[in-house]
C-alpha cells in the first residue's frame, strides 16, 4: 500500500519525467521553459510563473518562458523595464539578486516591502502580491532565474524552495540541451554549406580542367581563331564571333539561331583579346546570356588567351609574308632593276600572278603614325580575303595595294571598299585614295604608282575623302600626272604666273589665290567670294587686275585653258615632287 509521501511525490516525478522527455525532443527553448513554468504553477498552486534568461552580454534578464503572465506585462518588462544585472547597484530587483548571489530571493508582500517599491507598478498591473526568484544554473554557471508569483501575500517555505530548485535545475538542463542542439545544428549547417561549396568548387575545377584541355587541344592542333570560336560555342552553348582590331573584320563566327548575334551593337558583349598592351581582337557573345556563370567567365578568359596566341601565331606567319610582299611591291613600284628580275617569281611564291592585269591603289594621308598603322591594318584585312591574292605594303607614309582586277570598274569598286572601311574606323577623313590604270607588264608599275600617288595626294589636298580619285575624275590633273619631269611643270607654271606672283610678293595681295579659287569654282564670282570670305566686288577687282597683269582674259577659252594648266601644274608638281622618287621607307 502506497504512503501519503509517495502519493505526494508521484506528480513531481511524473512532471520531471515529462520535462526530461520534452527536453530530448527537437523543440524550441521557449516551449520547454513554458512547460517548466506551467509545471511549477500547477504543482505548487502559483498564479503565474516565468523563466528569465540572461542576454549574451550578461547585462540583463529577459522573460523567455511563461505561464499565466499577460503579453503586455512580458513586453513591458523585456522592452521597457528589463531586469538589469549590475552588482554595484544598491537597488536591485529580486531576480537580479537571485542571479548575482546564486540564492533564492522572495518578497512576501509587495505592498509591505519598501525595497520592492520601484517595481510596485508592474506588480499591480499584473496583479500579484508575492513572488520568489530562484537562480537557474547550467554547467555551474548562472544563466537565468525561475520566478513564481501569487495574487496574495505568501511566504515561500523551505519545501517549496527545494521543489522550485529542482524545477530550476530542469530549466538549466533544458537551456544547456537546447543550446547544445542549436550549436550542433549550426555546425551541421556549416558542414553542409562547406560540403556544398566543396562540391561546387570540385565541379568548377572539373569543368575548368575540361575547358583547359579543350582549348589546349585547339592550340596544339593549330586550330586557329576559328577553332577557338567553335570550342567556346560548345562550352557556352551560344553564338560566338571573333573580330580583328582595329579593322573590325570578322575572323571567325559560329552562330546559333536561338542566340542571334550581330557584333558591335547594343545586343552584343565583347571581351578584348590582348597581346601585351594592344587589343588585337574581340570575342563577341549575345548580351542575353549575361551574366555568365563563373566557370563560363573563366572559359571566356581562357578563350581570349588562346585566341591571342592564335592571333600571334597567324601574325608571325603574316609578318614574314607582309615583309616579302613589301619587298616585291617596292621593287615593282620603284623600278629597281635588280629587284624586277625576280619580282614575278617572288610574287608567284606569294600567290600573285603578275601576268594578269593589276591596279595600283594608293592611300595618301593619315600621316600620324597611329593613323598610318591603322590604314595599313585595314588594307591588310582587305587583301587577306582577296581572291585571287593581292599584295600590300607601306612606302613612307603611303599605303599601297597591288590588286588583281578584271577591269578599271572592278579596281574602282575594290578601292571604294577600302575607303568605306577607313571611314568606318574613323581614319579616312584626312586621306586621299586613288587607283591607277591597269598594269599589264612589269614596266607599267613605276609610272602607275607615281601617277596614282599624285592623284591620291591631290585628292587628299582637296579634301576629297569620299571619292576614289582616278585619271578620268582628275581631268587636266590626270593628264599632267603622266609627265615625268616635275621641273618642266614648275617652269611652265612659274613663267605663266610670274606677273601676278611678283605683284602679290611686292604688294601683299592675293591675286593668285583668288584666281585659283575663281577657276576652281567655274568662274562663279559669288561662290569664289564665299570661299575666300570676301565681298564679290573684291573678287571682280582682283580678277580684272590679274587679267591685266597676265595680258589674258578668262572669257577666252584658250587663255582660260592655259591658266588652268598653269595652276594645275603647280598642284601636280607638288603631288609628284613632295617626296623623292626612291619611294622612301618600306613597311611591309
Amino acid at each position: 500500500m502506497q504512503t501519503s509521501g509517495a502519493l505526494h511525490l508521484r506528480p513531481w516525478l511524473e512532471a520531471i519525467a515529462t520535462i526530461a522527455t520534452v527536453i530530448n525532443r527537437p523543440v524550441s527553448l521557449p516551449e520547454v521553459l513554458d512547460l517548466v513554468s506551467e509545471t511549477a504553477a500547477r504543482l505548487l498552486g502559483y498564479d503565474f510563473c516565468a523563466v528569465l534568461i540572461v542576454d549574451e552580454e550578461g547585462n540583463s534578464l529577459a522573460i523567455t518562458g511563461t505561464y499565466g503572465l499577460s503579453s503586455s506585462y512580458i513586453q513591458q518588462v523585456n522592452a521597457d523595464h528589463p531586469v538589469m544585472l549590475d552588482p554595484d547597484d544598491e537597488l536591485q530587483a529580486p531576480s537580479s539578486k537571485a542571479f548575482l548571489t546564486g540564492r533564492s530571493v522572495q518578497v512576501v508582500d509587495t505592498l509591505a516591502d519598501a525595497t520592492f517599491l520601484p517595481w510596485g507598478g508592474v506588480a499591480r498591473q499584473q496583479g500579484y502580491r508575492s513572488l520568489i526568484s530562484v537562480p537557474v544554473v547550467s554547467s555551474g554557471v548562472p544563466v537565468g532565474t525561475l520566478n513564481c508569483y501569487k495574487r496574495v501575500p505568501h511566504e515561500y517555505g523551505a519545501d517549496e524552495r527545494d521543489l522550485l530548485s529542482l524545477l530550476a535545475d530542469q530549466a538549466g538542463v533544458a537551456i544547456e540541451t537546447t543550446r547544445l542542439r542549436d550549436r550542433e545544428a549550426a555546425t551541421i549547417a556549416e558542414l553542409l554549406a562547406a560540403n556544398t561549396a566543396l562540391a561546387e568548387q570540385h565541379e568548377l575545377l572539373r569543368r575548368g580542367e575540361a575547358v583547359h584541355e579543350q582549348f589546349t587541344q585547339v592550340a596544339l592542333r593549330g586550330g586557329g581563331v576559328a577553332g577557338v570560336a567553335a570550342a567556346l560555342t560548345e562550352v557556352l552553348g551560344t553564338s560566338v564571333v571573333v573580330t580583328e582590331e582595329p579593322s573590325g573584320a570578322e575572323l571567325a563566327a559560329v552562330k546559333r539561331d536561338e542566340n542571334p548575334l550581330v557584333t558591335q551593337d547594343t545586343e552584343a558583349h565583347s571581351t578584348p583579346v590582348m597581346l601585351g598592351l594592344d587589343t588585337v581582337a574581340r570575342i563577341w557573345v549575345p548580351r542575353s546570356v549575361l551574366p555568365l556563370p563563373a566557370v563560363d567567365v573563366r572559359a571566356l578568359e581562357h578563350a581570349a588567351t588562346v585566341c591571342a596566341l592564335e592571333v600571334l601565331r597567324a601574325r608571325t606567319a603574316l609578318e614574314v609574308e607582309w615583309r616579302l610582299s613589301g619587298e616585291v611591291v617596292t621593287d615593282l613600284l620603284t623600278g629597281n632593276p635588280a629587284g624586277l628580275v625576280t619580282a614575278a617569281e617572288r610574287a608567284g611564291r606569294l600567290g600573285l600572278d603578275l601576268t594578269n592585269p593589276h591596279a595600283v591603289i594608293v592611300v595618301h594621308g593619315g600621316t600620324q603614325r597611329a593613323g598610318s598603322a591603322r590604314v595599313l591594318s585595314v588594307a591588310r584585312s582587305l587583301v587577306a580575303t582577296a581572291q585571287p591574292r593581292a599584295l600590300v605594303s607601306a612606302i613612307a607614309d603611303d599605303v599601297v595595294l597591288l590588286l588583281p582586277a578584271k577591269d578599271q570598274a572592278d579596281a574602282l569598286d575594290r578601292a571604294g571598299q577600302l575607303q568605306r572601311q577607313l571611314r568606318r574606323i574613323g581614319v579616312g577623313a584626312d586621306t586621299g585614295v586613288a587607283v591607277s590604270p591597269l598594269c599589264t607588264t612589269l614596266a607599267d608599275y613605276p609610272a602607275a604608282y607615281r601617277r596614282a600617288r599624285g592623284a591620291a595626294t591631290i585628292a587628299q589636298l582637296r579634301g576629297q575623302a569620299d571619292t576614289v580619285a582616278s585619271f578620268e575624275s582628275l581631268g587636266v590633273h590626270g593628264l599632267l600626272l603622266q609627265l615625268e619631269d616635275v621641273s618642266e611643270l614648275r617652269r611652265f607654271a612659274a613663267e605663266t604666273l610670274a606677273p601676278i606672283r611678283a605683284h602679290d610678293a611686292k604688294r601683299g595681295t592675293a591675286l593668285e589665290q583668288t584666281l585659283r579659287a575663281y577657276v576652281a569654282h567655274d568662274l562663279n564670282t559669288s561662290a569664289t567670294a564665299a570661299a575666300l570670305f570676301v565681298h564679290p566686288n573684291t573678287v571682280g577687282l582682283r580678277i580684272r587686275k590679274a587679267e591685266q597683269l597676265l595680258g589674258v582674259s578668262t572669257a577666252h577659252v584658250r587663255s582660260l585653258a592655259e591658266l588652268q594648266i598653269a595652276l594645275s601644274a603647280d598642284e601636280v608638281a607638288d603631288a609628284l615632287g613632295t617626296r623623292g622618287q626612291d619611294g622612301g621607307t618600306v613597311r611591309g
